[in-house]
Order: C-alpha cells, then sequence, then structure tokens
C-alpha cells in the first residue's frame, strides 16, 4: 500500500484528488496540507511514499517545499498544477511526474504505476546494497 499525502491550497481540488485516488488500487491517502508549511509538517510526520503537490500556493510553492525536503529520505513528488509552463522546472527539480488540472484519469494511473516501479526499484537496490555489506 502506497501512502500518498496532496498538497494544495484549493480544498475542491484536494477532494476531487483524493476521489480519483480511490479508484486506483494500493493507494492510501493519509493526509491532506493546504500550503507548504502544512506540507512540510505533514511530510515529517506522515512519511508519505508520494506527494501530490501543487505549484502555486501562498507563501511556499511547490518548489519551496521539494527544496526543503530534498534528501535521500525524500518521498516520491508528482506535481499537480493547473499551469503547464512550470512543466520543464518540475523535471529539473527531479519531480517525478507532471499532472495537469483538470486531472485525466488515465494520466494518474500513470503516474502512480511509476511511482510504484520507482519505489520497487529502490527497494529492491537498498536489498542488494544490504547484501553486498
Amino acid at each position: 500500500m502506497l501512502k500518498a499525502l496532496i498538497v494544495d491550497d484549493e480544498e475542491l481540488a484536494r477532494r476531487g484528488l483524493e476521489i480519483r485516488l480511490a479508484d486506483i488500487d494500493g493507494i492510501d491517502v493519509c493526509g491532506h496540507a493546504r500550503n507548504g508549511r502544512e506540507a512540510l509538517t505533514a511530510i515529517a510526520e506522515l512519511e508519505p511514499d508520494i506527494v501530490f503537490l501543487d505549484i502555486q500556493m501562498p507563501g511556499m510553492d511547490g518548489f519551496d517545499v521539494l527544496t526543503a525536503i530534498a534528501g535521500p529520505d525524500m518521498p516520491l513528488v508528482i506535481f499537480v498544477t493547473a499551469y503547464s509552463e512550470y512543466a520543464i522546472r518540475a523535471f529539473e527539480a527531479n519531480a517525478l511526474d507532471y499532472l495537469l488540472k483538470p486531472i485525466d484519469a488515465p494520466r494518474l494511473e500513470a503516474a502512480v504505476a511509476r511511482a510504484r516501479e520507482q519505489l520497487e526499484l529502490s527497494e529492491v537496490m537498498g536489498q542488494r546494497a544490504r547484501l553486498l555489506k
């Protein structure tokens, strides 16, 4: 089961994404955050596998959050935004995926599948490293 955190300043966007994620097997929405500061707290407390992160939010934007959580134990980040112009910057910042609002269900499923594959690969590599010690 993948733990997901939804970060968006718009309540309807958070609820809509949670409804769409409920249709995908193996995803548990462990929490929501309305802004960057709440996101940092929720990430530290909930330790999600995936963060669905809006870009334009008051105070800390999505890129500020991404910078603040950077490190070896950071969750996978899938940006969810209404603005296509940030896509290149998102991938340069190593986001796993970039979804445009309104979210297309098949596209969301593909992003979750990619996250699942990435997490499985990370787990295999971690096991391999432990065996080689």
